[in-house]
């Protein structure tokens, strides 16, 4: 049986480096020389890949790989953020691109961070890709290995045939087998979970150990945290009393993370059964119980259908 394992975005752009770095800058004659450390003095998080190219046209450069499961509204600005450390680490110009996986509405994503105050102007472009909208021969003709575990997501990949297409070629790969969960993890959006089961021939316990499926789950809880954490400490000061202040924080704290799993529910249901899947929210916004309500997130992501999830409920 298929094990989990590590499936890093650096992972993925290391299969083919020359190919990833001329499909996101669409530069022909540009060539990968190293990945570099992303790690900055002024910020914690690293950004996902940062790597050195060389292009006979445009000389040295830094690619800034950033990969999101989902586009969220701040991205714009933190692009901006990096790009400048980035630039400022290595003394090179940066061309920094976003790399949306699932999408998550119609509106239109930026490509760039605009601001302005008091006249005085700051703007950073920067390159948008959304999986969703990559044609599927893309990741066969290249090649691009990197985009192979992406396939059920990508346009035109969401059948039986190319999903199995795409397997037979991670698995004739000792270098690539490894993606094979990442594969079965997006092949259940487009596919049922019998079916995908059937495909991979192993049980979704595996699936559900996954990093992906694992960053799903981390979405709601890290919301309530935050949420719960502010909530919590505003209330405590309100009332000035060490006993307060536990109450408060506890309380907000736990109100915070029912919040984030409904949220996270609600996202998963849209993206998997869309309106239909929606439906169930008023009936899951009832429910109080924040271990059962992560059953229910873990249901959503591994469901066949809408019925299945009614039995749950």
């Amino acid at each position: 049986m298929t094990r989990p394992a590590d499936v890093s975005t650096k992972k993925l752009i290391s299969l083919a480096p020359d190919n990833w770095v001329r499909w996101v800058t669409q530069i022909s004659d540009v060539v990968a020389e190293e990945i570099v450390s992303g790690e900055f003095q002024w910020i914690s998080r690293e950004t996902d890949v940062l790597m050195r190219v060389n292009s006979p046209q445009h000389g040295e450069f830094l690619l800034l790989n950033e990969l999101q499961l989902r586009y969220q509204s701040k991205m714009p600005r933190r692009m901006r953020a990096y790009a400048a450390l980035a630039e400022e680490k290595y003394n090179l110009p940066t061309y920094p691109v976003l790399i949306n996986i699932l999408k998550t509405g119609n509106n239109e994503i930026p490509t760039s961070f605009t601001s302005n105050i008091a006249g005085l102007r700051a703007i950073q472009d920067y390159r948008v890709i959304n999986l969703w909208e990559v044609d599927v021969n893309i990741a066969f003709q290249q090649p691009l290995p990197s985009l192979l575990p992406f396939v059920p997501i990508l346009k035109g990949g969401e059948n039986e045939y190319t999903i199995r297409e795409a397997l037979q070629i991670l698995r004739a790969n000792e270098q690539l087998n490894q993606l094979e969960t990442v594969l079965a993890f997006f092949a259940t959006f487009v596919l049922e979970t019998a079916l995908v089961q059937e495909i991979m021939r192993w049980d979704m316990v595996v699936l559900r150990e996954s990093p992906w499926y694992q960053e799903i789950l981390r979405e709601g809880e890290a919301r309530g945290e935050a949420r719960g954490e502010a909530r919590g400490e505003a209330r405590g000061e309100a009332r000035g009393e060490a006993r307060g202040e536990a109450r408060g924080e506890a309380r907000g704290e736990a109100r915070g993370e029912l919040r984030g799993i409904l949220s996270s529910i609600e996202i998963n249901l849209e993206l998997k059964f869309g309106n239909n899947g929606l439906q169930l929210m008023p009936q899951i916004t009832e429910i109080n119980d924040i271990e059962r309500l992560k059953i229910i997130l873990r249901n959503v992501v591994t469901a066949n259908n809408i019925e299945e999830l009614q039995q749950v409920l």
